[in-house]
C-alpha cells in the first residue's frame, strides 16, 4: 500500500444551520463585478455578455468569527461582502430552469482581498491570484438549507467595518442571477456537491487595517464576522 509522505489536509468543512451536520468545500469560484455600482468604483463596467470568474482555493476558507492576521505582501487589504451558494448536487451544462435544483443552501461571506496586488495584476493583465487567493481569503459563515431561505429577491446585504456601515444593497441588485450563474459555470466546469459560489459584492469596498472588525448581514442568513489581528512576524 502506498504510504503518504506526510499527512494529507483534513477535508474542509463548514456548518449546515439546524441539521449538526458538515458540508465538505470542494472547489471555490468567485463572480466578478456582478453589481454594477461595484463594477464602476473600480473603473470597469459589467460585461453584459457573460459573467466571469475567479477561484480560491478550499485550503484558504476560514469560519465566521475568525480573528486572522493580516496578510503578508499587502499594504491594501479589502473587504468584500458576498451571497454565497453552496451547491448539494452535480451538473453540466445545465438549464437556467433547473439550475436551483443544485443549491443545498446559501451563507454569508467575504471575499478579502489583497487590492494592491490585484490592480498590479491588472496593470501588466497578469492573473489575479496573489490579490485574490491568499490565506484567510474566504470567510464564510454556516450554510442556511435552500428551502429555510426561500426565493432570491429583495433580501438586504450589507457589512459593517467597525460598526461604520460600509455595504449596503439587495441581492436583487446583482447583474447575473444564480441560476443563471450556476448555468454558465455549467458549461466551462462538471459542477459537483461541495462547490460554493462566491456571487460578487455591491459598492463599497474599502481597507481594513490591524485591530478592525468586520460584520455581514444578508436577510434571512447567519451572519459573518472577522477580526484582522496583526501581521504574523
Amino acid at each position: 500500500m502506498t504510504r503518504l509522505l506526510f499527512p494529507a489536509p483534513l477535508p474542509v468543512t463548514l456548518p449546515i444551520q439546524g441539521r449538526g451536520e458538515e458540508f465538505p468545500v470542494s472547489r471555490i469560484f468567485c463572480v466578478g463585478r456582478n453589481y454594477v455600482d461595484h463594477a464602476r468604483e473600480m473603473g470597469s463596467e459589467v460585461d453584459r455578455q457573460a459573467p466571469f470568474y475567479f477561484t480560491k482555493s478550499p485550503l484558504h476558507l476560514v469560519h465566521s468569527g475568525a480573528s486572522v492576521p493580516y496578510p503578508p505582501g499587502t499594504q491594501d487589504l479589502h473587504h468584500e461582502m458576498e451571497f454565497v451558494v453552496a451547491l448539494g448536487k452535480g451538473g453540466f451544462r445545465v438549464d437556467v430552469d433547473q439550475a436551483t435544483d443544485l443549491v443545498l443552501g446559501y451563507a454569508a461571506g467575504l471575499d478579502m482581498t489583497r487590492r494592491d496586488l490585484q490592480a498590479h495584476a491588472k496593470e501588466r493583465r497578469r492573473p489575479w491570484d496573489t490579490g485574490k487567493d491568499f490565506e484567510n481569503a474566504a470567510v464564510v459563515g454556516p450554510i442556511t438549507p435552500r428551502t429555510e431561505f426561500g426565493r432570491i429577491g429583495p433580501q438586504g446585504i450589507r457589512l459593517w467595518v467597525n460598526d461604520r456601515l460600509a455595504q449596503s444593497a439587495r441581492l436583487d441588485d446583482m447583474v447575473w442571477s444564480v441560476p443563471e450563474l450556476i448555468a454558465h459555470l455549467s458549461t466551462l466546469y462538471h459542477l459537483r456537491p461541495g462547490d460554493l459560489i462566491m456571487t460578487g459584492t455591491p459598492a463599497g469596498v474599502g481597507p481594513v487595517g490591524e485591530g478592525d472588525r468586520l460584520h455581514g448581514e444578508i436577510d434571512g442568513l447567519a451572519p459573518v464576522d472577522l477580526t484582522i489581528g496583526a501581521a504574523a512576524t
